[in-house]
């Protein structure tokens, strides 16, 4: 009986112990490999997506601070705070 291994998404048999597999096996192993080829190929597209994705959230978080930033200044050239001011007198 021949050793069967699994090498990635290949099986491998020994070179001693080459055997011809039946056609059905041969077939549902090809379309297992093709299978697991789109697999393969899905999950690197995913995970150049979120990689993406993950670096367009960085930089949206750093245009959103450096906006806030220039908010709190641009309030410090007007008077500063509303809250800091007391209130009318008619309440």
């Amino acid at each position: 009986m021949p050793d069967w291994r699994i090498t990635g998404s290949v099986v491998a048999v020994p070179s001693s112990g080459r055997a011809k597999l039946p056609d059905a096996l041969e077939a549902r192993l090809v379309e297992l490999e093709t299978r697991l080829a789109f697999q393969e190929q899905a999950l690197a597209e995913l995970s150049e997506a979120l990689a993406e994705s993950r670096m367009e959230g960085t930089a949206q978080l750093a245009l959103l601070q450096r906006l806030l930033e220039d908010i709190k200044l641009t309030r410090g050239d007007f008077g500063g705070e509303a809250g800091s001011e007391p209130p009318p007198p008619h309440y």
